[in-house]
């Protein structure tokens, strides 16, 4: 698979990526649509304006990559560590993707949108996760520890556990099926 050193508005399609190198490549406006990019090393690519549909990008390598308004619909995604990602106008969005095992940490997400993913065991410490919206999303295992989460929306996700003792919750929304997830630092029952 070779792709050039920089691709704009290309589709890509059904591509079998797996453990391959794409290395320093740049992606403006691309599509790919059905790829399996698992354990590919996206190390010092750029994607800008990108959108992945129903691919495979497990275990993903993505040292310095560059994701900057990129949407990911139907994808799989686990064990990717974005933690490790180019900060410079990091925009990610996610829809009805696993992301199980994914690690965000340290990460400035402001607004960035999860809605109907899979976020088991997600780690998000550290992380600015202000205004962030967590749609009918899983989010059973995930860690959020000195993370900002300040007028976040979690007003529909389910499974998750907040320590308010360690994280900014402040003016976040949450549903009442989800107090006990809030209160599990107190050992309290509630029924």
């Amino acid at each position: 698979m070779v792709f050039k050193n920089y691709n704009e508005q290309e589709y890509f399609s059904e591509l079998e990526a797996s453990n391959i190198d794409i290395i320093a490549k740049e992606f403006e406006e691309c599509t790919f649509i059905n790829c399996n990019f698992s354990e590919a090393n996206f190390t010092d690519s750029n994607f800008i304006d990108c959108s992945f549909i129903d691919c495979n990008l497990s275990l993903v390598k993505l040292a310095n990559t560059g994701l900057k308004n990129v949407v990911f619909t139907n994808c799989k995604i686990t064990g990717a560590n974005f933690s490790i990602c180019n900060d410079f106008l990091l925009e990610m969005e996610f829809n009805n993707c696993q992301l199980d095992l994914t690690n965000f940490q340290g990460k400035k997400l402001v607004g960035i949108n999860f809605s109907e993913c899979s976020l088991k065991e997600a780690y998000f410490a550290e992380s600015n996760l202000e205004k962030a919206e967590f749609i009918n999303c899983n989010l059973l295992g995930t860690l959020f520890d000195n993370t900002n989460l300040k007028s976040a929306n979690l007003s529909t996700a389910s499974n998750f556990t907040i320590s308010v003792k360690t994280n900014n919750i402040k003016k976040a929304k949450f549903s009442l099926t989800g107090l006990p997830g809030l209160l599990a630092d107190y050992d309290i029952k509630i029924s």
